[in-house]
């Protein structure tokens, strides 16, 4: 269905592209954005929750400053009067981080993760803190168990939003939010986009600071934003990438406009396509599998070369090796708070902080290994083509009263092939299915070549309908 009507759900419906356009025209007022989107939060999040924390007056002093600074020429970029959110693992000054768990309900930081520091920077204006699954992370089960109770899909609100940045798959959809960040170790960020008929992009590992994101997996952990359109992608990567002494793992590698040549079209491209991908116990869900063949058909149409390619190692390698380093470092990270206060843990994390235990050194020694050699295959398959299009979630978001179609929705996915071997991957929404939830593809592309991957998200998201579709809730 359509969104209703009232003017706050119409400016809450925007794309960030077009409210920057109309920001930069003088013709729409950062308080008036805010002020709809706080009018958004108050009518439907009651049932969204995707929210843990709103700093509702803090974002509308931020609003006057950038409307008095924009009016006096001193527009500092794009995002500047933009209203966004930050799943509640990114540290936030002076403002609660509790990561949804009962272990950090009183923390504070006094300090700003790296990314939201640049986004302040650029002018954008934090609403509050998204939900999320516990620490961000846990085993695909949701338990019902948390101090907060679980965010919902806006297509259906029975339906699950994809994990472990689940407010942030919610309120861009629902419109809470004009644009979020999340993280994604194994796809926290593109299966809540993927559930939620969202583009969300992992970047590649080390262009986006971790720093002052409370850490899952030191090795696997990347940051990266959902938003409506690949173009509004690529406008807030623009900001957020780029190398940070503060975090170890940062990479010297200076950050693109990635907005810049989105439009120039995909003819002459080569883009691999992954057909007849199996993961035990899952079927890709029709509604995905024929959004995938349309995709093609659209860049096909356009100009690009399709070609067929393969993994070069079996599925259930990436997702094993992805566990085995997600648990282990988990552990080694969250121990002590699992030996003094477990019994404080929600049901998922407690269940992967005990999978932690049951591996020895040799497991995650072994692990790391393989990793390299999974990671140079992708690398190698990588350097055939431009692109690479292969399924991202099997299915489309299930209902929360089927535990184990929760679970499937988690592990039935592609998307830890990416975190093995670091490169980008962005969920794209290709449609809904019978039931109108939203199906989608995933796009993958070579090292530090996001502009491409959102290049290709753009030229097909132009050609279809699907982002115009708003949820009624």
């Amino acid at each position: 269905m359509d969104a209703v009507a009232s003017p706050a759900t119409r400016l809450t419906d925007m794309s960030v592209a077009a409210a920057s356009r109309l920001i930069g025209a003088g013709e729409l007022s950062p308080v008036a954005l805010v002020e709809a989107f706080l009018d958004r939060i108050a009518e439907v999040d009651g049932r969204l929750h995707s929210y843990l924390l709103i700093i509702a007056e803090a974002a509308r002093a931020e609003a006057r400053v950038a409307e008095a600074e924009i009016r006096a020429g001193r527009r500092r970029g794009p995002l500047h009067g933009i209203p966004y959110a930050v799943k509640d693992n990114y540290f936030t000054a002076g403002v609660r981080t509790c990561v949804a768990s009962r272990l950090m309900l009183d923390h504070v930081p006094d300090f700003d993760a790296t990314a939201i520091v640049r986004l302040r920077a650029a002018g954008a204006i934090l609403l509050g803190k998204l939900n999320t699954w516990e620490y961000g992370t846990g085993t695909g089960g949701v338990y019902f168990d948390l101090p907060f109770e679980p965010a919902r899909n806006p297509w259906n609100l029975d339906h699950f939003t994809g994990g472990s940045s689940t407010g942030a798959g919610a309120s861009v959809a629902g419109g809470t939010a004009m644009f979020a960040l999340g993280s994604d170790t194994g796809g926290s960020v593109r299966l809540p986009a993927a559930a939620c008929g969202l583009q969300g992009i992992k970047p590649s590992y080390g262009l986006v600071s971790r720093y002052g994101i409370h850490p899952n997996c030191y090795s696997l952990d990347v940051a990266g934003p959902l938003c409506r359109t690949a173009e509004d992608a690529a406008m807030v990567l623009s900001v957020i990438a780029g190398p940070d002494p503060a975090d170890p793992a940062s990479a010297d590698h200076a950050p693109d406009d990635y907005a810049r040549g989105i439009g120039a079209g995909v003819a002459g491209l080569v883009v691999g396509v992954v057909r007849g991908l199996t993961i035990e116990g899952a079927t890709l869900d029709p509604a995905n599998a024929s959004g995938i063949e349309d995709m093609i058909g659209v860049l096909e149409g356009q100009g690009a070369r399709i070609v067929d390619v393969a993994l070069p190692s079996p599925f259930a390698d990436y997702r094993r090796v992805t566990s085995v380093i997600n648990w282990t470092e988990s552990l080694s990270i969250h121990e002590t708070d699992f030996l003094e206060r477990g019994a404080q843990m929600g049901r998922a994390l407690r269940e992967k902080m005990m999978s932690g235990f049951t591996l020895r050194a040799v497991d995650y020694l072994a692990a790391v290994r393989h990793r390299r050699a999974l990671a140079a295959g992708i690398d190698a398959l990588m350097r055939t083509v431009d692109v690479l299009i292969l399924p991202g979630a099997f299915h489309t978001a299930p209902n929360f009263a089927d535990p184990d179609a929760v679970r499937d929705f988690t592990t039935h996915s592609t998307s830890s092939v990416f975190n093995v071997s670091g490169h980008p991957a962005m969920s794209v929404c290709t449609g809904f299915d019978g039931l109108g939830l939203p199906a989608n593809a995933q796009i993958a592309g070579r090292w530090w070549d996001e502009a491409t991957v959102l290049r290709v998200a753009h030229a097909y998201e132009r050609a279809t309908p699907w982002q115009a579709r708003r949820p009624a809730l």
